[in-house]
């Protein structure tokens, strides 16, 4: 356990974008929609660590740009990619089908998994995990022509579903990787 503090300690410094948030976040712990309608839930990524982000397909910036950054943390961690799983929320139900999503998130890592569910679905995960979104108010009489303002936090848990790190800005891909590596090394403490 003190090796365990005493790497992540020196992982996670004020240099990085990455906050240890052992015991300041509740478990991975959600019921969501997946493709085809399946309900998915937590139990679905038992034995892996999980790299969850909270954004909408439409999303013109944040969103592709964080997951074009997962994809090269994927490709980084070369055979340990296989224990990680990268688990995409949205924020956006109303546009948001699984389909959609899966098709989206598929286009940046053939085994990452895109979810939605109902308003309130996604209101309950989004404020277990202290995540903010707002959906703006259409700008033309279109009423899908919105954009969804959200955060940019990757949240890290182990392959016990417990709550390790998050990445405030997905920018340091070195950072990120060495974190997860770190994460699936030390995920029996």
């Amino acid at each position: 356990m003190l090796a365990f503090a005493l790497s992540l300690s020196s992982l996670v410094s004020a240099a990085t974008p990455l906050h240890n948030v052992r015991g300041f976040l509740p478990d991975l712990n959600f019921t969501l929609e997946g493709v085809g309608g399946k309900t998915v839930t937590q139990d679905a990524f038992k034995n892996k660590a999980v790299l969850m982000f909270f954004g909408y397909a439409s999303c013109p910036d944040v969103c592709p740009t964080t997951l074009a950054q997962l994809a090269q943390v994927m490709q980084k961690l070369g055979p340990d990619a296989k224990r990680v799983s990268i688990v995409f929320i949205s924020v956006d139900p109303h546009r948001d089908t699984p389909e959609k999503l899966q098709a989206y998130v598929n286009a940046f890592d053939k085994n990452a998994v895109g979810l939605t569910g109902s308003e309130q679905q996604i209101a309950d995960v989004a404020r277990r995990y202290r995540v903010a979104y707002q959906i703006e108010k259409p700008s033309t009489a279109d009423a899908n022509d919105y954009v969804v303002a959200h955060g940019r936090g990757v949240y890290v848990f182990d392959q016990k579903g417990r709550a390790r790190l998050l990445a405030s800005d997905a920018n340091s891909i070195q950072a990120l990787t060495d974190g997860v590596l770190s994460v699936l090394a030390n995920a029996r403490n």
